[in-house]
């Protein structure tokens, strides 16, 4: 099939706070050498934007470095943090405040703002934009173009106007090649090309297993009476007696709230659902305070890479460059991963820089960009957050949170060993008759709600008649192991009801896959039993369109 084919210097896939730094730095040094280079940026989302998720309490140590008059450029950083408090939920009642001198350092927001993420990558856009940078939004990269010497040379992007089963449908559009020197993947956590990458090159030999989590959120219009703009509020405890994790509620501008939950996708017990989790927390005193007589107004959910240092693998390959939470940078002791994503595409743009001007084919592996993040204040940061995460998950929320008070308090994340959990999140799933089933409440649509309507809000959307892009190895697997022995968890770690088991006219158990529901969060990629499902994306301008998230 003949496609169209652009040549560049730098592709960077995805417009997240990790690609926009990368493009913005390089054309940035490219202005200042003197240096002519071609920068696109291709991103899935039918906007920049549409689909970044974060809390957000953002530090700005990055974007200092990168734009340090962001303050009268206009960046929308409008809500400096005022005040921190931090709850130890006992149950679904009670809760502890605890004092700031008995909680991990790394949890205090002096000097950081409650931002829209999707409103910052908006803004960042319109920098590398301005910077000569093409942006290319609504175009998702689907393949990564190979060199004959095995490197990569850039990506292909999805074909438009494919059929259910395949076949062409009017409109009609191939992919275009992308062809670049050299190709950086700053897709976001769990990264479908920037995984088949790790996997290809064993980019994660010898590395801790990754680990993750799946994060929700949801905007909340507030009474006025109830809001204190730049009140941080984070919390520990129930609802998560089967999982570990932790919520929040950040009071933003206009009267709105960021409120949601962390569940870690290392649990046992295949009844968990971690939607449902998050529905009855906001039923609790500590949010619901908030919440009463408020309206919601957004809502969604992300896996959140969370192995930090000990599971970063090698970050460079033949042809390429892997950033941000594509190579998990993400400081879970912070429970902040915009900053670092931002810092390793600047040392991304820096190592690129160099190379372009010394060599005009690519395709090498740019190793040096090893010893720049190794040099750089991401790669202290990360290291004295290494044990944070394996903290909670060896000796639970409690002990495993005292202990990283300790370190990060008063050993500044400096201690002498490193804890490692080498467990994969997948493999953790007990038996479902060996496990006690989980009775949630009802929701009462005032607080609680259920998954369709929540999606509904997420503002997502799918060509209906496309291929499912929620892949299936063996078609049998979900019926004949994943419901026969767990229960089919994908009906309850699916934040978007994709997964459903319904009843056949033939009288038997069949999986149905909503793809349409999907908001791209990758958690059935991640915490599949059998790691049966594969996520590849689909037709570009898919998914979620978040508006302000």
């Amino acid at each position: 099939m003949e496609r169209e084919s652009m040549e560049f210097d730098v592709v960077i896939v995805g417009a997240g706070p990790a690609g926009l730094s990368t493009a913005c730095r390089l054309m940035q040094l490219a202005q200042e050498k003197e240096q002519e280079l071609m920068v696109c940026v291709v991103e899935k989302g039918s906007e920049v934007g549409a689909h970044i998720l974060s809390g957000a309490v953002f530090e700005t140590r990055a974007l200092d470095e990168l734009f340090p008059e962001w303050k009268t450029m206009g960046a929308p950083l409008n809500t400096p943090v005022t005040e921190d408090h931090i709850y130890y939920l006992r149950d679904d009642q009670k809760a502890n405040k605890l004092p700031n001198m008995i909680t991990p350092k790394t949890m205090h927001n002096d000097g950081n703002y409650i931002v829209s993420m999707g409103n910052v990558t908006r803004w960042l856009a319109e920098q590398a934009e301005s910077l000569g940078v093409e942006v290319f939004p609504g175009f998702a990269a689907a393949d990564i173009i190979y060199n004959e010497d095995g490197s990569v040379g850039g990506v292909l992007t999805g074909d438009m106007g494919i059929g259910h089963s395949g076949e062409h449908k009017d409109g009609y559009m191939p992919g275009m090649e992308l062809r670049a020197k050299y190709t950086v993947f700053a897709e976001g956590c769990r990264g479908h090309l920037g995984k088949e990458l790790i996997s290809k090159f064993a980019l994660d030999k010898d590395k801790a297993a990754q680990h993750y989590a799946i994060g929700f959120k949801e905007i909340w219009d507030i009474e006025p009476s109830k809001h204190q703009e730049g009140l941080v509020v984070h919390s520990a405890g129930w609802p998560l007696t089967e999982a570990s994790g932790g919520s929040y509620l950040y009071h933003a501008e206009n009267n709105q709230v960021f409120v949601g939950l962390i569940v870690d996708l290392n649990y046992s017990n295949p009844h968990l659902s971690p939607f449902d989790e998050f529905q009855r927390l906001k039923h609790h005193p500590v949010f619901k305070q908030y919440l009463d007589g408020a309206k919601r107004v957004s809502y969604g959910a992300r896996a959140i890479a969370k192995g930090g240092f000990n599971s970063l693998p090698k970050m460079t390959l033949p042809g390429a460059l892997l950033v941000g939470c594509d190579a998990g940078t993400l400081n879970f002791a912070k429970i902040k991963g915009n900053h670092t994503a931002m810092k390793s595409g600047m040392l991304a743009a820096e190592t690129l820089i160099q190379a372009l001007g010394n060599e005009q084919t690519g395709g090498k592996d740019l190793v040096d960009y090893t010893e720049r993040f190794k040099t750089s204040w991401v790669y202290d940061e990360l290291f004295k957050a290494r044990n944070f995460g394996a903290a909670l998950h060896k000796f639970g929320t409690f002990m495993g949170g005292a202990y990283n008070t300790v370190e990060q308090n008063i050993f500044n994340g400096n201690m002498f060993f490193n804890l490692s959990d080498n467990s994969k999140d997948h493999e953790q799933l007990k038996l479902a008759k060996d496990c006690p089933e989980i009775k949630y409440p009802k929701y009462d649509g005032v607080l609680s709600f259920d998954k369709l309507s929540s999606v509904f809000l997420s503002n997502t959307n799918h060509e209906e008649d496309q291929p499912c892009h929620l892949k299936l190895k063996d078609q049998a697997v979900p019926i004949t192991v994943n419901l026969a022995l767990y229960d089919e968890p994908a009906q309850r770690y699916c934040p978007a009801g994709v997964y459903e088991i319904i009843d056949t006219d033939q009288g038997e158990k069949a999986l149905q896959i909503n793809a349409q529901n999907c908001v791209h969060c990758k958690t059935c990629d991640i915490k599949d039993p059998t790691q049966n499902i594969q996520w590849v994306v689909p037709e570009g301008a898919g998914g979620p369109n978040y508006p302000n998230m």
